[in-house]
C-alpha cells in the first residue's frame, strides 16, 4: 500500500486520531528518570474504507516508539468489556491530542464503567501473579517492576469499586510502590500486601456504586452517529461514496 493511501496504518494515525494521551508510569505517577514515554491513541477510520474488501486495521503499532492506537470501534468494544488498559487510557491526566469526537468519547467515560471491572481487573491480576510466582520459583525473586504494577492495578481496582471513579495516579502510594520496584520490600511482605488488596477489592465489589453493566446503548449511539458523520464528509479518494450515502444508486446522476 502506498504510504499516503487513506487506509495506510500510519496515515490513519497521523490524519484521523481523535484522542491521544500519555500512559504508563508517567500517567500513573510512578515515573523516574529512566522511564519511557508510552503513548496511546484512538483513530477514526473513514467510513468509506469499510465499503471495500480490505478493511481498516483495528489497531496500529507505531509509527512512533512506544506508540499504540486503536480504531474507535475496537476501542469502544474493549472498553465495554472493562479492559483495564483501555479504561485507563480514558483517564490519563496527560492528553496530547483531542478533537470534537475525542471530547465526546471522553464524556462517555462513565458509560463504560461497571461492576464488570472486578472480573476483568482480577483476571488480569491473577495472570500477572502467576508470572511473579514462576519467577520466584525459578530465580528466587519476582521481577520487581512487574510486582509494582500488579500492586498498582489492585489498588486502582479496589478504589474504582469503592468509589465508582477510576483514578490512575497512585498519589500517596508512589513511594511505597517505588520501594517495591527497587526490590526493597521482602517477597513475603509483598504477598501479604497483594492478599489484602485482593480481599479489599472483593469486599468493595459487593457494595460498589457501579452499575452491573456498562451503558452499551449510549456508546453505540455515539459510534453510529460518528460513523454516519464520517460517511457524509467530502471524500477525495472515493467519489461514489457521497452518492450512495445520500440515497443515489451507483451510476445515477
Amino acid at each position: 500500500m502506498h504510504p499516503e493511501a487513506p487506509g495506510n496504518p500510519e496515515t490513519l494515525v497521523r490524519d484521523h486520531t481523535v484522542y491521544a494521551c500519555v500512559m504508563g508510569s508517567r500517567a500513573f505517577g510512578l515515573a523516574t528518570e529512566d522511564s519511557d514515554t508510552d503513548r496511546r491513541g484512538v483513530f477514526l477510520a473513514p467510513t468509506a474504507l469499510y465499503w471495500r474488501f480490505e478493511k481498516p486495521p483495528t489497531h496500529v503499532e507505531g509509527p512512533g516508539e512506544e506508540q499504540f492506537s486503536w480504531e474507535l470501534e475496537r476501542f469502544c468494544e474493549l472498553a465495554l468489556r472493562a479492559n483495564p488498559n483501555i479504561l485507563e487510557c480514558l483517564h490519563s491526566p496527560f492528553v496530547e491530542r483531542v478533537d470534537d469526537t475525542g471530547r465526546e468519547l471522553l464524556a462517555l467515560r462513565d458509560a463504560f464503567l461497571s461492576r464488570r471491572a472486578y472480573e476483568t481487573f482480577t483476571r488480569y491480576a491473577h495472570g500477572q501473579r502467576r508470572k511473579l510466582d514462576a519467577d520466584v520459583r525459578a530465580h528466587g525473586a519476582p521481577r520487581w517492576k512487574h510486582a509494582m504494577h500488579l500492586l498498582r492495578l489492585l489498588i486502582s481496582a479496589r478504589d474504582l469499586l469503592r468509589t465508582g471513579v477510576l483514578t490512575i495516579d497512585v498519589g500517596a502510594d508512589r513511594e511505597p510502590l517505588l520501594a517495591v520496584k527497587r526490590g526493597e520490600v521482602p517477597w513475603p511482605d509483598l504477598e501479604g500486601w497483594m492478599h489484602r488488596l485482593a480481599r479489599e477489592g472483593e469486599e468493595a465489589a459487593l457494595r460498589s456504586p457501579l452499575p452491573a453493566e456498562p451503558d452499551r446503548r449510549r456508546v453505540e449511539d455515539f459510534l453510529v452517529r460518528t460513523r454516519r458523520a464520517s460517511a457524509l464528509q467530502p471524500d477525495p479518494y472515493d467519489e461514489v461514496v457521497q452518492g450512495v450515502v445520500r440515497g443515489r444508486g451507483v451510476g445515477e446522476g
